[in-house]
């Protein structure tokens, strides 16, 4: 039982910027407005437990699950009480087009096939828009370290 989503887009934002921003948890909330708190409990590596809270929900415990500087990084939020696993993987892959940037979702568990178009479908919106949010704030750090 599982339910997937996933998203690419290119972007000339470098590979290390877009690095930057996901390995500094703090400006998690700059590049996704669907997030009101991200904070880790440690270094950015497999292991590390954080808490996310998405606006108008709990907090939620996720934990790093694969950290490959520079290429990506996995996590997972185990939501026992609603029966599902929520799998994020995001990718980076440099390109001669410039950095390709994958986010990819998937909800697994007893509950997936019910719950995960649910609540799914708020992420098939809410991802490009990350993600859109990402490269733009990517692009204005170089621009800024540029100049």
């Amino acid at each position: 039982m599982m339910w997937k989503f996933e998203h690419t887009i290119t972007t000339l934002a470098k590979a290390e910027t877009i690095w930057n921003l996901y390995s500094d948890i703090s400006t998690w909330v700059e590049w996704d407005k669907g997030i009101v708190h991200a904070s880790l409990e440690g270094a950015f590596v497999t292991g590390t437990r954080g808490l996310l809270q998405p606006e108008g929900q709990d907090r939620l415990i996720f934990e790093l699950k694969e950290v490959n500087p520079l290429h990506g990084f996995s996590d997972v939020t185990d939501i026992p009480d609603a029966g599902i696993q929520i799998h994020f993987t995001h990718r980076l892959k440099e390109t001669a087009e410039g950095t390709t940037v994958t986010h990819e979702v998937t909800i697994t568990g007893p509950n997936a096939e019910h719950l995960g178009p649910v609540i799914g479908a708020g992420m098939v919106e809410g991802i490009p828009l990350t993600m859109e949010g990402l490269v733009t704030l990517a692009l204005e750090r170089e621009r800024q370290h540029a100049i």
